[in-house]
Protein backbone atom coordinates (compact mmCIF):
# COMPACT_ATOMS: atom_id res chain seq x y z
CA UNK A 1 0.00 0.00 0.00
CA UNK A 2 1.44 3.32 -0.84
CA UNK A 3 0.59 5.86 1.83
CA UNK A 4 1.24 9.91 1.68
CA UNK A 5 1.53 11.80 4.62
CA UNK A 6 0.89 15.41 3.05
CA UNK A 7 2.95 18.74 4.85
CA UNK A 8 1.83 22.00 3.28
CA UNK A 9 4.22 24.40 5.35
CA UNK A 10 4.30 28.29 5.79
CA UNK A 11 7.90 28.34 4.79
CA UNK A 12 11.02 26.27 3.05
CA UNK A 13 12.97 26.46 6.25
CA UNK A 14 9.90 24.92 8.43
CA UNK A 15 9.34 21.30 8.95
CA UNK A 16 6.36 19.26 10.08
CA UNK A 17 7.01 17.47 13.50
CA UNK A 18 3.78 15.76 13.64
CA UNK A 19 3.78 14.57 9.99
CA UNK A 20 7.03 12.50 11.03
CA UNK A 21 5.89 11.26 14.33
CA UNK A 22 2.95 9.99 12.76
CA UNK A 23 5.35 7.85 10.28
CA UNK A 24 7.70 6.59 12.84
CA UNK A 25 5.52 5.39 15.38
CA UNK A 26 3.66 3.61 12.73
CA UNK A 27 6.31 1.09 12.84
CA UNK A 28 4.71 -2.08 11.04
CA UNK A 29 4.19 0.32 7.40
CA UNK A 30 7.24 1.98 7.62
CA UNK A 31 7.98 1.10 3.97
CA UNK A 32 4.85 1.93 3.01
CA UNK A 33 4.60 5.52 4.19
CA UNK A 34 6.15 8.68 2.23
CA UNK A 35 6.25 12.21 3.38
CA UNK A 36 5.60 15.31 1.15
CA UNK A 37 6.13 17.95 2.24
CA UNK A 38 5.35 21.67 0.25
CA UNK A 39 5.04 25.34 1.43
CA UNK A 40 2.19 27.66 0.87
CA UNK A 41 4.16 29.54 -1.49
CA UNK A 42 4.44 26.97 -4.23
CA UNK A 43 1.56 26.67 -7.00
CA UNK A 44 -1.16 24.28 -6.52
CA UNK A 45 -0.06 23.07 -9.72
CA UNK A 46 3.15 21.72 -8.40
CA UNK A 47 1.60 20.02 -5.64
CA UNK A 48 -1.17 18.52 -7.46
CA UNK A 49 1.17 16.69 -9.94
CA UNK A 50 3.73 15.74 -7.17
CA UNK A 51 1.10 14.29 -5.51
CA UNK A 52 -0.28 12.79 -8.69
CA UNK A 53 3.04 11.20 -9.69
CA UNK A 54 3.57 9.04 -6.49
CA UNK A 55 0.19 7.58 -6.81
CA UNK A 56 -1.02 6.94 -3.29
CA UNK A 57 -3.75 4.53 -2.52
CA UNK A 58 -4.07 6.60 1.35
CA UNK A 59 -3.63 10.17 1.25
CA UNK A 60 -3.45 12.09 4.65
CA UNK A 61 -3.01 15.73 5.28
CA UNK A 62 -1.59 17.64 8.48
CA UNK A 63 -4.30 20.98 8.53
CA UNK A 64 -3.21 23.99 10.54
CA UNK A 65 -4.61 27.87 10.14
CA UNK A 66 -1.42 28.78 7.68
CA UNK A 67 -2.58 26.13 5.21
CA UNK A 68 -6.20 24.90 5.89
CA UNK A 69 -7.30 27.00 2.61
CA UNK A 70 -4.55 25.73 0.17
CA UNK A 71 -4.86 22.22 1.39
CA UNK A 72 -9.08 22.75 0.53
CA UNK A 73 -8.04 23.64 -3.27
CA UNK A 74 -5.89 20.45 -3.35
CA UNK A 75 -8.17 18.19 -2.11
CA UNK A 76 -10.93 19.44 -4.33
CA UNK A 77 -8.93 18.85 -7.39
CA UNK A 78 -6.76 15.30 -6.43
CA UNK A 79 -10.14 13.99 -5.72
CA UNK A 80 -11.37 13.92 -9.17
CA UNK A 81 -7.69 12.26 -9.94
CA UNK A 82 -8.30 9.50 -7.92
CA UNK A 83 -11.89 9.33 -6.83
CA UNK A 84 -12.08 6.27 -5.09
CA UNK A 85 -8.87 7.20 -2.96
CA UNK A 86 -9.24 7.45 1.35
CA UNK A 87 -8.41 10.69 2.20
CA UNK A 88 -7.74 11.66 5.55
CA UNK A 89 -7.41 15.16 7.61
CA UNK A 90 -5.78 16.03 10.63
CA UNK A 91 -4.29 18.36 12.79
CA UNK A 92 -5.91 21.19 15.30
CA UNK A 93 -7.84 23.16 12.42
CA UNK A 94 -10.20 19.95 11.91
CA UNK A 95 -10.37 18.18 14.98
CA UNK A 96 -12.40 20.52 17.01
CA UNK A 97 -15.54 20.64 14.28
CA UNK A 98 -14.68 17.26 12.23
CA UNK A 99 -18.35 16.71 11.26
CA UNK A 100 -18.36 20.31 10.28
CA UNK A 101 -15.45 19.27 8.04
CA UNK A 102 -16.90 16.39 7.00
CA UNK A 103 -20.07 18.03 5.74
CA UNK A 104 -18.00 21.08 3.99
CA UNK A 105 -15.34 19.02 2.51
CA UNK A 106 -17.61 15.80 0.63
CA UNK A 107 -14.08 14.31 -0.83
CA UNK A 108 -12.26 13.61 2.60
CA UNK A 109 -13.35 10.11 4.20
CA UNK A 110 -12.13 11.21 7.66
CA UNK A 111 -10.75 12.89 10.37
CA UNK A 112 -8.26 12.39 13.24
CA UNK A 113 -9.06 13.77 16.04
CA UNK A 114 -6.32 15.30 18.25
CA UNK A 115 -3.26 13.70 19.08
CA UNK A 116 -2.56 11.09 16.11
CA UNK A 117 0.03 8.54 16.83
CA UNK A 118 -2.26 5.86 17.89
CA UNK A 119 -5.08 7.04 15.98
CA UNK A 120 -2.89 6.81 12.86
CA UNK A 121 -1.21 3.27 13.28
CA UNK A 122 -5.08 1.34 14.00
CA UNK A 123 -6.17 3.30 10.65
CA UNK A 124 -3.62 1.59 8.72
CA UNK A 125 -3.93 -1.60 10.65
CA UNK A 126 -8.11 -1.01 9.16
CA UNK A 127 -6.67 -0.17 5.84
CA UNK A 128 -4.81 -3.71 6.02
CA UNK A 129 -7.41 -5.99 7.15
CA UNK A 130 -6.17 -6.18 10.78
CA UNK A 131 -9.16 -4.31 12.51
CA UNK A 132 -12.73 -5.19 10.89
CA UNK A 133 -14.16 -1.33 11.00
CA UNK A 134 -13.37 2.04 11.41
CA UNK A 135 -15.81 1.98 14.41
CA UNK A 136 -13.47 0.32 16.46
CA UNK A 137 -11.10 2.99 16.37
CA UNK A 138 -11.08 5.89 18.69
CA UNK A 139 -9.55 9.38 18.04
CA UNK A 140 -11.78 9.34 14.85
CA UNK A 141 -14.75 11.14 13.00
CA UNK A 142 -15.34 9.56 9.62
CA UNK A 143 -18.50 9.04 6.92
CA UNK A 144 -20.22 5.95 6.35
CA UNK A 145 -22.26 6.18 3.03
CA UNK A 146 -24.44 9.70 4.03
CA UNK A 147 -23.92 8.73 7.79
CA UNK A 148 -21.11 10.58 9.74
CA UNK A 149 -19.88 8.84 12.90
CA UNK A 150 -18.17 10.03 15.53
CA UNK A 151 -16.02 7.67 17.59
CA UNK A 152 -15.03 8.84 21.19
CA UNK A 153 -11.46 10.63 21.66
CA UNK A 154 -9.01 8.68 22.44
CA UNK A 155 -7.11 8.69 25.58
CA UNK A 156 -3.72 10.74 25.96
CA UNK A 157 -0.40 8.54 25.44
CA UNK A 158 2.71 8.26 27.04
CA UNK A 159 5.29 10.70 25.26
CA UNK A 160 7.56 8.37 25.95
CA UNK A 161 6.96 6.05 23.18
CA UNK A 162 6.90 8.41 19.91
CA UNK A 163 10.10 7.29 18.03
CA UNK A 164 12.89 9.75 18.06
CA UNK A 165 11.90 11.12 14.11
CA UNK A 166 15.37 12.67 13.15
CA UNK A 167 17.72 9.64 12.89
CA UNK A 168 18.40 10.95 8.97
CA UNK A 169 18.83 14.75 9.90
CA UNK A 170 20.62 14.62 6.13
CA UNK A 171 16.76 15.27 5.34
CA UNK A 172 16.41 18.28 7.54
CA UNK A 173 19.73 20.30 6.14
CA UNK A 174 18.90 24.43 6.27
CA UNK A 175 15.46 23.41 8.29
CA UNK A 176 14.46 24.28 11.71
CA UNK A 177 14.24 21.27 13.68
CA UNK A 178 11.13 20.93 16.13
CA UNK A 179 11.22 19.01 19.37
CA UNK A 180 9.22 18.54 22.25
CA UNK A 181 10.16 17.43 25.43
CA UNK A 182 6.11 17.56 26.97
CA UNK A 183 2.60 18.11 25.35
CA UNK A 184 -0.15 19.70 27.22
CA UNK A 185 -0.33 22.90 29.09
CA UNK A 186 -0.63 23.54 32.99
CA UNK A 187 -2.36 27.08 31.59
CA UNK A 188 -6.14 27.53 30.62
CA UNK A 189 -5.92 30.52 28.68
CA UNK A 190 -9.30 31.05 27.20
CA UNK A 191 -7.34 31.99 23.27
CA UNK A 192 -5.50 28.94 23.21
CA UNK A 193 -6.60 25.53 21.97
CA UNK A 194 -3.60 23.89 24.67
CA UNK A 195 -5.69 24.41 26.94
CA UNK A 196 -8.08 21.97 25.85
CA UNK A 197 -5.79 18.98 26.29
CA UNK A 198 -5.26 19.33 30.28
CA UNK A 199 -3.22 16.08 30.67
CA UNK A 200 0.44 17.65 30.65
CA UNK A 201 3.15 15.06 30.34
CA UNK A 202 6.54 14.92 29.86
CA UNK A 203 9.29 12.99 28.00
CA UNK A 204 11.62 10.68 29.59
CA UNK A 205 14.92 12.87 30.44
CA UNK A 206 16.78 9.74 29.71
CA UNK A 207 15.02 10.12 25.94
CA UNK A 208 15.34 13.42 26.02
CA UNK A 209 19.16 13.53 26.77
CA UNK A 210 20.25 11.21 24.17
CA UNK A 211 18.20 13.09 21.69
CA UNK A 212 19.49 15.97 22.62
CA UNK A 213 23.13 14.86 22.11
CA UNK A 214 22.15 13.74 18.59
CA UNK A 215 21.35 17.10 17.32
CA UNK A 216 24.32 18.44 19.58
CA UNK A 217 26.93 16.01 17.82
CA UNK A 218 25.67 17.08 14.65
CA UNK A 219 25.68 20.62 14.97
CA UNK A 220 22.34 21.78 13.80
CA UNK A 221 22.17 25.31 14.01
CA UNK A 222 18.68 25.56 15.57
CA UNK A 223 16.14 23.07 17.85
CA UNK A 224 12.90 24.77 18.60
CA UNK A 225 10.78 22.89 21.16
CA UNK A 226 7.47 23.34 21.19
CA UNK A 227 6.60 22.52 24.51
CA UNK A 228 4.03 24.96 25.58
CA UNK A 229 5.10 26.36 29.07
CA UNK A 230 8.74 24.82 29.01
CA UNK A 231 9.64 25.74 32.57
CA UNK A 232 6.36 24.56 34.17
CA UNK A 233 8.14 21.50 35.97
CA UNK A 234 11.21 22.96 37.28
CA UNK A 235 13.35 19.23 37.75
CA UNK A 236 12.54 18.79 34.26
CA UNK A 237 13.73 22.35 32.74
CA UNK A 238 16.75 22.33 35.04
CA UNK A 239 17.54 19.22 34.16
CA UNK A 240 17.57 19.91 30.16
CA UNK A 241 19.29 23.62 30.65
CA UNK A 242 22.13 21.73 32.67
CA UNK A 243 22.74 19.06 30.17
CA UNK A 244 22.81 21.85 27.54
CA UNK A 245 25.13 24.24 29.44
CA UNK A 246 27.31 20.92 30.14
CA UNK A 247 27.44 20.25 26.71
CA UNK A 248 27.52 22.83 24.37
CA UNK A 249 29.20 22.64 20.88
CA UNK A 250 29.41 26.66 20.76
CA UNK A 251 26.93 26.07 17.67
CA UNK A 252 23.17 24.91 18.10
CA UNK A 253 20.85 27.19 19.69
CA UNK A 254 17.64 26.13 21.70
CA UNK A 255 14.85 28.16 21.83
CA UNK A 256 12.26 28.10 24.24
CA UNK A 257 8.63 28.86 25.20
CA UNK A 258 8.23 30.24 29.06
CA UNK A 259 6.78 31.78 31.54
CA UNK A 260 8.89 34.02 32.76
CA UNK A 261 7.50 34.55 36.68
CA UNK A 262 8.05 30.89 37.47
CA UNK A 263 11.77 31.02 37.10
CA UNK A 264 13.24 30.88 39.95
CA UNK A 265 16.15 32.08 41.28
CA UNK A 266 17.93 28.89 40.85
CA UNK A 267 17.44 28.76 37.04
CA UNK A 268 18.09 32.23 36.62
CA UNK A 269 21.15 31.68 37.73
CA UNK A 270 22.20 28.99 35.37
CA UNK A 271 21.03 30.33 32.19
CA UNK A 272 22.85 33.06 33.18
CA UNK A 273 26.23 31.04 32.75
CA UNK A 274 25.06 29.65 29.24
CA UNK A 275 26.96 31.12 26.61
CA UNK A 276 25.38 33.80 24.23
CA UNK A 277 23.50 31.97 21.91
CA UNK A 278 23.06 28.89 23.43
CA UNK A 279 19.89 29.51 24.08
CA UNK A 280 16.93 32.03 23.39
CA UNK A 281 13.55 32.92 25.47
CA UNK A 282 10.36 33.38 23.86
CA UNK A 283 7.22 34.79 26.64
CA UNK A 284 4.05 35.33 26.18
CA UNK A 285 2.76 38.54 28.14
CA UNK A 286 -0.31 39.17 25.90
CA UNK A 287 -1.41 41.94 28.05
CA UNK A 288 -0.68 43.65 31.17
CA UNK A 289 -4.15 45.05 31.70
CA UNK A 290 -5.27 42.68 35.28
CA UNK A 291 -8.88 42.64 34.20
CA UNK A 292 -8.20 40.65 31.03
CA UNK A 293 -5.29 38.65 32.19
CA UNK A 294 -8.00 37.42 34.75
CA UNK A 295 -10.68 36.89 32.08
CA UNK A 296 -8.37 34.86 29.43
CA UNK A 297 -7.87 32.48 32.20
CA UNK A 298 -4.14 33.19 32.27
CA UNK A 299 -2.17 33.81 35.62
CA UNK A 300 1.05 36.22 35.45
CA UNK A 301 2.32 38.64 37.35
CA UNK A 302 3.55 41.31 34.66
CA UNK A 303 5.45 43.36 37.63
CA UNK A 304 7.46 39.77 38.48
CA UNK A 305 8.01 39.46 34.74
CA UNK A 306 9.28 42.48 33.88
CA UNK A 307 11.78 42.23 36.58
CA UNK A 308 12.74 38.73 35.60
CA UNK A 309 13.40 39.73 31.89
CA UNK A 310 15.29 42.86 32.98
CA UNK A 311 17.55 40.50 35.28
CA UNK A 312 18.10 38.23 32.65
CA UNK A 313 19.41 41.58 29.89
CA UNK A 314 21.83 42.26 32.39
CA UNK A 315 23.56 38.98 31.69
CA UNK A 316 23.93 39.70 27.95
CA UNK A 317 23.63 36.36 27.09
CA UNK A 318 20.09 35.69 25.88
CA UNK A 319 17.84 36.82 23.45
CA UNK A 320 14.42 37.51 24.41
CA UNK A 321 11.13 37.59 22.47
CA UNK A 322 7.98 38.94 24.33
CA UNK A 323 4.38 38.90 22.79
CA UNK A 324 1.59 40.67 23.49
CA UNK A 325 -2.24 40.09 21.94
CA UNK A 326 -4.52 42.76 20.47
CA UNK A 327 -7.89 42.17 20.81
CA UNK A 328 -8.47 40.18 24.01
CA UNK A 329 -11.47 41.51 25.94
CA UNK A 330 -11.34 44.31 28.10
CA UNK A 331 -8.54 45.83 26.24
CA UNK A 332 -9.87 49.30 24.34
CA UNK A 333 -6.45 51.29 22.68
CA UNK A 334 -5.60 53.20 25.60
CA UNK A 335 -5.24 50.14 27.86
CA UNK A 336 -3.33 48.35 24.90
CA UNK A 337 -1.04 51.29 24.88
CA UNK A 338 -0.32 50.91 28.34
CA UNK A 339 0.38 46.80 27.55
CA UNK A 340 2.70 47.99 24.88
CA UNK A 341 4.40 50.50 26.75
CA UNK A 342 5.26 47.74 30.02
CA UNK A 343 6.10 45.61 27.71
CA UNK A 344 8.95 47.69 25.75
CA UNK A 345 10.22 49.18 28.92
CA UNK A 346 11.48 45.62 29.68
CA UNK A 347 13.80 45.99 26.64
CA UNK A 348 13.64 42.32 24.91
CA UNK A 349 15.75 42.27 21.81
CA UNK A 350 12.23 41.78 19.82
CA UNK A 351 8.19 42.63 20.64
CA UNK A 352 6.10 40.86 18.44
CA UNK A 353 2.62 42.63 18.34
CA UNK A 354 -0.10 40.07 17.27
CA UNK A 355 -3.56 39.77 16.79
CA UNK A 356 -6.20 37.88 18.25
CA UNK A 357 -6.88 34.35 16.42
CA UNK A 358 -10.68 32.90 17.17
CA UNK A 359 -9.14 29.19 16.87
CA UNK A 360 -12.17 26.55 16.85
CA UNK A 361 -12.89 24.69 19.99
CA UNK A 362 -11.00 28.04 22.41
CA UNK A 363 -12.97 29.20 24.87
CA UNK A 364 -12.66 32.77 23.39
CA UNK A 365 -14.96 31.12 20.61
CA UNK A 366 -17.56 30.30 23.14
CA UNK A 367 -17.52 33.78 24.30
CA UNK A 368 -17.19 35.80 21.27
CA UNK A 369 -21.12 36.69 21.34
CA UNK A 370 -20.19 38.65 24.66
CA UNK A 371 -17.17 40.16 23.75
CA UNK A 372 -18.47 41.46 20.41
CA UNK A 373 -16.05 39.87 19.24
CA UNK A 374 -15.94 39.64 15.18
CA UNK A 375 -13.42 37.92 13.24
CA UNK A 376 -12.53 36.81 9.19
CA UNK A 377 -14.53 33.83 8.04
CA UNK A 378 -11.35 32.35 6.61
CA UNK A 379 -8.12 30.93 8.12
CA UNK A 380 -6.51 32.66 10.27
CA UNK A 381 -9.79 33.87 11.38
CA UNK A 382 -8.03 36.85 12.95
CA UNK A 383 -9.86 39.55 15.40
CA UNK A 384 -11.62 42.39 13.07
CA UNK A 385 -13.52 44.37 15.91
CA UNK A 386 -14.71 44.18 19.65
CA UNK A 387 -16.68 45.84 21.70
CA UNK A 388 -13.22 47.78 23.21
CA UNK A 389 -11.62 48.09 19.91
CA UNK A 390 -13.17 49.09 16.87
CA UNK A 391 -11.49 48.17 13.43
CA UNK A 392 -10.16 51.90 13.16
CA UNK A 393 -7.86 51.41 16.06
CA UNK A 394 -7.07 47.75 14.79
CA UNK A 395 -5.48 49.47 11.62
CA UNK A 396 -3.52 52.08 14.50
CA UNK A 397 -2.41 48.80 15.80
CA UNK A 398 -1.68 47.25 12.36
CA UNK A 399 1.00 50.33 11.70
CA UNK A 400 2.27 50.08 15.04
CA UNK A 401 3.01 46.41 14.28
CA UNK A 402 4.66 47.19 10.95
CA UNK A 403 7.00 49.73 12.04
CA UNK A 404 7.53 47.79 15.74
CA UNK A 405 9.04 45.33 13.47
CA UNK A 406 10.76 46.65 11.03
CA UNK A 407 12.76 49.34 13.25
CA UNK A 408 12.80 47.34 16.53
CA UNK A 409 12.63 43.84 15.84
CA UNK A 410 15.16 44.04 13.18
CA UNK A 411 17.86 45.42 16.03
CA UNK A 412 19.10 47.74 13.07
CA UNK A 413 18.30 51.02 14.44
CA UNK A 414 18.94 50.45 17.88
CA UNK A 415 20.85 53.71 19.54
CA UNK A 416 19.07 55.62 16.80
CA UNK A 417 15.59 54.46 17.91
CA UNK A 418 16.68 54.94 21.75
CA UNK A 419 17.41 58.41 21.20
CA UNK A 420 14.20 58.93 19.17
CA UNK A 421 12.47 57.60 22.27
CA UNK A 422 13.06 61.26 24.11
CA UNK A 423 11.44 63.19 21.02
CA UNK A 424 7.54 61.31 21.49
CA UNK A 425 5.48 61.18 25.14
CA UNK A 426 5.68 57.45 24.88
CA UNK A 427 7.09 54.78 22.55
CA UNK A 428 3.66 53.55 20.93
CA UNK A 429 3.50 57.35 19.91
CA UNK A 430 6.74 56.79 18.28
CA UNK A 431 5.84 53.99 16.14
CA UNK A 432 2.20 55.16 15.55
CA UNK A 433 3.49 58.66 14.33
CA UNK A 434 6.25 56.76 12.03
CA UNK A 435 3.46 54.32 10.58
CA UNK A 436 1.03 57.43 9.81
CA UNK A 437 4.66 59.08 8.23
CA UNK A 438 4.78 55.63 5.78
CA UNK A 439 1.03 55.99 4.91
CA UNK A 440 1.28 59.92 4.24
CA UNK A 441 4.27 59.76 1.81
CA UNK A 442 2.82 56.38 0.50
CA UNK A 443 5.93 54.02 1.77
CA UNK A 444 3.44 51.59 3.30
CA UNK A 445 2.57 50.44 -0.50
CA UNK A 446 6.41 50.06 -1.60
CA UNK A 447 8.96 47.59 -0.86
CA UNK A 448 12.05 49.08 0.09
CA UNK A 449 16.04 47.99 0.56
CA UNK A 450 17.75 48.13 4.03
CA UNK A 451 19.45 51.35 3.20
CA UNK A 452 16.04 53.15 2.09
CA UNK A 453 14.46 52.56 5.72
CA UNK A 454 17.63 54.35 7.08
CA UNK A 455 16.65 57.33 4.61
CA UNK A 456 12.83 56.97 5.78
CA UNK A 457 13.84 57.51 8.93
CA UNK A 458 15.98 60.20 8.49
CA UNK A 459 13.24 61.92 6.42
CA UNK A 460 10.66 61.51 9.66
CA UNK A 461 13.10 62.91 12.24
CA UNK A 462 13.57 65.96 9.42
CA UNK A 463 10.30 66.56 10.29
CA UNK A 464 9.19 65.31 13.53
CA UNK A 465 12.45 66.10 16.03
CA UNK A 466 11.48 69.00 18.56
CA UNK A 467 15.66 70.69 18.11
CA UNK A 468 16.46 70.68 14.50
CA UNK A 469 20.17 71.56 16.02
CA UNK A 470 19.67 67.21 16.59
CA UNK A 471 19.78 66.43 13.18
CA UNK A 472 23.39 65.87 13.06
CA UNK A 473 23.12 63.48 15.63
CA UNK A 474 20.89 61.75 13.95
CA UNK A 475 22.68 61.52 11.04
CA UNK A 476 25.57 59.91 12.88
CA UNK A 477 23.51 57.50 14.84
CA UNK A 478 22.08 56.26 11.94
CA UNK A 479 25.73 56.08 10.32
CA UNK A 480 26.68 54.33 13.91
CA UNK A 481 23.60 51.66 13.36
CA UNK A 482 24.40 51.16 9.34
CA UNK A 483 27.65 50.08 10.28
CA UNK A 484 26.80 47.98 12.81
CA UNK A 485 25.45 45.62 10.82
CA UNK A 486 27.89 46.07 7.59
CA UNK A 487 30.56 47.40 5.88
CA UNK A 488 28.60 49.14 3.36
CA UNK A 489 30.24 50.35 -0.48
CA UNK A 490 27.55 52.77 -1.09
CA UNK A 491 27.10 55.35 1.89
CA UNK A 492 23.42 56.93 2.00
CA UNK A 493 22.95 61.11 1.54
CA UNK A 494 22.87 61.65 5.18
CA UNK A 495 26.00 59.88 6.04
CA UNK A 496 27.88 62.43 3.58
CA UNK A 497 31.41 61.33 2.34
CA UNK A 498 33.68 59.12 4.11
CA UNK A 499 35.03 60.68 7.48
CA UNK A 500 38.48 59.62 7.67
CA UNK A 501 41.07 60.28 4.80
CA UNK A 502 43.92 58.16 3.79
CA UNK A 503 46.81 59.97 5.55
CA UNK A 504 44.62 59.67 9.10
CA UNK A 505 44.03 55.87 8.65
CA UNK A 506 48.03 55.25 8.42
CA UNK A 507 48.47 57.42 10.72
CA UNK A 508 46.15 55.72 12.95
CA UNK A 509 47.86 51.74 11.07
CA UNK A 510 51.19 53.61 12.57
CA UNK A 511 50.42 55.33 15.56
CA UNK A 512 47.55 53.34 17.16
CA UNK A 513 46.73 50.45 16.29
CA UNK A 514 50.01 48.31 15.77
CA UNK A 515 51.68 50.25 19.04
CA UNK A 516 48.23 48.77 21.03
CA UNK A 517 48.13 44.88 21.58
CA UNK A 518 44.78 44.68 21.84
CA UNK A 519 44.57 46.75 18.52
CA UNK A 520 47.84 45.26 16.45
CA UNK A 521 46.58 43.28 13.63
CA UNK A 522 43.54 45.71 12.65
CA UNK A 523 45.05 47.31 10.28
CA UNK A 524 45.76 44.40 8.25
CA UNK A 525 41.88 43.70 8.43
CA UNK A 526 40.67 47.12 7.89
CA UNK A 527 42.68 46.48 4.18
CA UNK A 528 40.27 43.56 3.84
CA UNK A 529 37.06 44.93 4.58
CA UNK A 530 36.85 42.77 7.70
CA UNK A 531 36.61 45.91 9.98
CA UNK A 532 35.80 49.77 9.26
CA UNK A 533 37.22 52.84 11.38
CA UNK A 534 34.81 55.74 11.40
CA UNK A 535 35.16 59.44 12.75
CA UNK A 536 32.42 60.67 14.52
CA UNK A 537 31.34 64.28 16.69
CA UNK A 538 28.98 62.76 18.91
CA UNK A 539 29.47 59.82 21.78
CA UNK A 540 27.02 57.47 19.35
CA UNK A 541 27.68 54.71 22.42
CA UNK A 542 25.84 56.13 25.43
CA UNK A 543 25.48 59.91 26.69
CA UNK A 544 25.01 61.12 22.99
CA UNK A 545 27.01 64.07 23.89
CA UNK A 546 29.42 65.99 21.98
CA UNK A 547 32.54 63.94 21.68
CA UNK A 548 35.30 63.34 18.56
CA UNK A 549 35.38 59.81 18.09
CA UNK A 550 37.44 57.29 15.89
CA UNK A 551 35.62 53.92 16.21
CA UNK A 552 36.26 50.71 14.79
CA UNK A 553 33.64 48.02 13.89
CA UNK A 554 35.19 44.19 13.49
CA UNK A 555 32.96 42.17 11.66
CA UNK A 556 34.43 38.90 12.34
CA UNK A 557 33.43 39.34 15.88
CA UNK A 558 29.56 39.83 15.73
CA UNK A 559 27.08 39.74 18.79
CA UNK A 560 25.33 35.94 18.83
CA UNK A 561 22.57 37.87 20.09
CA UNK A 562 22.01 40.59 17.31
CA UNK A 563 24.70 39.92 14.93
CA UNK A 564 26.16 43.33 15.43
CA UNK A 565 29.46 43.86 14.82
CA UNK A 566 31.81 44.41 17.60
CA UNK A 567 32.93 48.17 18.23
CA UNK A 568 36.08 49.49 19.32
CA UNK A 569 37.24 53.15 20.39
CA UNK A 570 40.31 53.62 18.94
CA UNK A 571 41.14 57.12 19.47
CA UNK A 572 39.29 60.23 21.18
CA UNK A 573 40.08 63.58 19.71
CA UNK A 574 41.10 66.26 21.86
Amino acid sequence: MNIVLTAINAKYIHSNLAVYCLKSYARPYLSEISIAEYTINQQEDEILMDLYKKQPDLLCFSCYIWNIEYVKRILSEIAKLFPSMPIWLGGPEVSYDAEKVLLELPEVTGIIKGEGEETFLELLDYYHGKISSLSEIQGITYREADEIIECPWRPVMDLSKVPFVYERIQDFEHKIIYYESSRGCPFSCSYCLSSVDKCLRFRDLSLVKKELQFFLDHKVAQVKFVDRTFNCNHRHAMTIWNYLREHDNGITNFHFEVAADLLNEEEISLISQMRPGLIQLEIGVQSTNPQTIEEIHRKMDFSKVSNIVKRINEAGNIHQHLDLIAGLPYEDLKSFEQSFQDVYDAKPEQLQLGFLKVLKGSYMEEQKSQYGLVYKDSPPYEVLYTKWLSYKDMLILKQVESMVEIYYNSGQFTHTILRMEREFSSAFSMYRALGEFYEQQGYDKMNHTRIARYEILYEFLCQNVKDKNTLPLYRELLTFDLYLRENIKNRPAFAGDYSLKKEDLSRINREILNKNPKLKGYAQKNMRKMAHMEHFSYNVLDDFKKQDLILLFDYQKRNPLNNQATVLKIEEIT
